[in-house]
């Protein structure tokens, strides 16, 4: 049987994936509070990839240099995936199979120009597990549980990174995008909140 894509056409009585502001879903703080460095925020994602499977989607949201990346590589260690784990700034998105035979689906939708052309990517929503940076408003339809994972980075913490646009105008700072979610090891504050029935009771180890 073919897949079929869970577009947001014709979607009918679902919950909107957008900032976690959907009126009368509020969600359930599934974890907040300080990750004091890259090694915290990698384990953290470890111990989300214990509670996911397939059709799991999570929206990423933070500055650049917060640790979206580096999150989504503890996911990736904690789903046993094939290769690295890594910005897909400039493929938008990259499918990871792993051990268990779910693959990690990891997007950047920066530089998308809105939900039309997430749409076109044709992910495998329900047979992955989906992880979306820069994916809020973007989503409206695809799933009626997802996880929000905000993170925020302290201001100024560890000096200059390359400004966005810029690089991503100009391919040769492209390693430096793409490295510039790792590079600055200093505390960020974390907070999962968890929306839809799929969520309702489940917690989140403490290690």
């Amino acid at each position: 049987m073919p897949h079929r894509r869970p577009g947001r056409a014709g979607v009918h009585g679902r919950s909107r994936v957008t900032d976690g502001t959907t009126p009368g879903d509020d969600g359930r703080e599934l974890f907040a509070g300080p990750v004091a460095d890259t090694d915290a925020m990698e384990s953290l994602g470890r111990r989300l990839a214990g509670l996911l499977g397939a059709g799991d989607l999570l929206v990423l949201t933070g500055p650049l240099g917060a640790g979206k990346t580096t999150l989504t590589r503890g996911l990736g260690e904690g789903l046993h995936v094939r290769g690295q784990v890594a910005s897909p700034t400039f493929v938008l998105a990259r499918t990871h199979p792993s051990e268990s035979g779910v693959p990690l689906v990891h997007v950047d939708a920066y530089r998308l120009g809105g939900a039309a052309e997430l749409d076109d990517l044709d992910l495998d929503y329900e047979g992955s597990v989906v992880v979306v940076e820069w994916g809020a408003g973007l989503l409206d339809g695809v799933a009626d549980s997802w996880l929000d994972v905000v993170i925020e980075r302290p201001t100024g913490a560890g000096g200059a990174v390359p400004v966005v646009e810029d690089a991503l105008a100009d391919e040769a700072l492209a390693d430096d995008v793409a490295a510039a979610d790792d590079v600055h090891d200093e505390p960020r504050r974390v907070t999962v909140t968890a929306h839809g029935p799929r969520w309702a009771g489940v917690t989140l180890p403490t290690s």
